[in-house]
């Protein structure tokens, strides 16, 4: 009846953006909208699709940013040697490598990689090596074997000569086990850490050097008894044949090192056996530095006392299971180092001390707050004492855990249980700094850089 009047346009009827080519991409409205819950599947698939673009291109942008950065230069091996049965460890002393091997010992040339000598006579596993350099093209080694003997070599004119082993007991049952060694800089001192069946100590040793240099340029080829091969190669650095070279014998027997100290863990301090003060300041030293706490007046029956007075306060803190520790003497472990002169060492004037050589060694033992220096420079003993004095004792608050001292033996460094480091200017004598770390961790090793 009326004609139809086309309404006019409203904002609902506007196209959006998206759809303004609807009829270019689509003219025969094929593909409709989706409905639930295809929409929302499709929403959360096309979600994931982005988010995984924009972890790509993150990954993109930070392998890109890491070829930028500056990366350590890579060494590549210039030579190579091959050795008989299995490496076990190495040691550089001026221009040899010395390698200890499943049977025996062996040492190479640095420049041309060639195998000078071998030392198998016993055919022993080596597990450890140390070696110095004496100049003149000499050398001292410490090696220690599977059964914790120690061998001291001398080694010189491409031979290795066996001085002595350090720990060798007729009587199997009463034999030592080697635990560490340590070497001074220069080779004039040895440290030697035994452990027997319910003892362990410490054993210094005086090495005779410049004998050694005198003998061997005298008989400049002793070789006492032993058997070296030489090795030659003749198709490359890796290919090697074996010539056997018998080494000289002489009846020249080299000087032997001489044992300076016997240093024993410290006693665990117990009740006092003195009836008065008097008995035992006469056991005292003139009070100018401090001891090792065993000569007091505490009776066993005022440590008992103090002991249940501490239990019964603190009882509900205290752990009750478990057996209380043996007071008797176990192997520990102890830690040393060799320490050139400076002014914690008490080097009086009449001693001569030269700068370069060590004037004394520090010992701690596991669990010991005490930091024990003991002088090098001693008179010779026809019997060494077997549980010496400390020259110098240094308390710390917590059982020391570890030390080092640095390569110019200036510095020494004191890690405790309590996860508290000091650094000690041993020239000057004093701390130069304190650190605690805040988290409860145990220092295990410290080093210098």
């Amino acid at each position: 009846k009326h004609p139809l009047e086309i309404p006019l346009p409203s904002e609902e009827d506007w196209l959006k953006e998206d759809e303004e080519d609807f009829f270019l991409q689509d003219p025969d409205r094929k593909r409709e909208a989706l409905p639930q819950p295809f929409r929302m599947i499709n929403k959360l698939v096309m979600l994931v699709f982005e988010n995984a673009m924009e972890i790509i291109e993150r990954r993109e942008m930070l392998q890109e940013a890491q070829k930028l950065k500056d990366h350590p230069t890579k060494c590549l091996p210039t030579a190579g040697f091959q050795v008989t049965g299995v490496a076990n460890c190495l040691a550089v002393s001026g221009k040899y490598i010395f390698v200890g091997l499943s049977l025996g010992l062996a040492a190479f040339r640095v420049p041309d990689c060639k195998e000078v000598c071998v030392w198998d006579a016993v055919n022993t596993e080596i597990c450890a090596i140390h070696a110095s350099d004496l100049g003149n093209e000499c050398h001292v080694l410490l090696a220690v074997d599977g059964t914790g003997l120690v061998y001291l070599f001398c080694f010189q004119k491409e031979n290795f000569l066996l001085i002595k082993i350090l720990n060798e007991m007729e009587d199997v049952t009463k034999r030592s086990t080697c635990v560490e060694v340590l070497l001074s800089s220069g080779g004039d001192y040895a440290g030697v850490l035994l452990q027997g069946n319910t003892k362990a100590w410490l054993e210094i040793y005086r090495l005779p050097k410049d004998s050694w240099l005198k003998e061997t340029e005298k008989n400049p080829g002793a070789a006492a008894g032993l058997t070296c091969r030489e090795r030659s190669s003749h198709t490359g650095s890796f290919l090697l044949q074996e010539s056997l070279v018998s080494a000289s014998r002489t009846d020249a027997r080299p000087s032997l090192p001489v044992l300076l100290l016997k240093v024993k863990p410290p006693r665990p301090i117990s009740g006092s056996s003195f009836k008065s003060p008097v008995e035992a300041l006469k056991k005292v030293d003139d009070g100018s530095m401090l001891g090792l706490g065993y000569n007091h007046l505490i009776k066993d029956s005022q440590w008992e006392q103090q002991e249940a007075i501490f239990c019964s306060t603190y009882q509900e803190y205290l752990e009750t299971v478990g057996e209380r520790e043996s007071k008797e003497e176990i192997p520990r472990h102890a830690t040393f180092n060799f320490l050139l002169p400076s002014r914690i060492l008490p080097v009086g004037p009449e001693m001569k001390v030269k700068p370069d050589l060590p004037a004394g060694i520090s010992v701690h033992w596991d669990g010991s707050h005490n930091l024990c220096l003991y002088l090098l420079n001693r008179a010779l003993k026809e019997k060494v004492d077997s549980d010496p004095k400390p020259d110098v004792v240094w308390p710390c608050a917590a059982p020391i855990a570890c030390s080092a001292v640095s390569s110019c033996s200036r510095y020494l460094a004191l890690a405790c249980e309590d996860a508290t480091v000091t650094i000690w200017d041993k020239h000057l004598g004093y701390p130069l700094s304190v650190t605690a770390i805040l988290e409860e961790r145990h220092i295990r090793s410290i080093h210098f850089l």
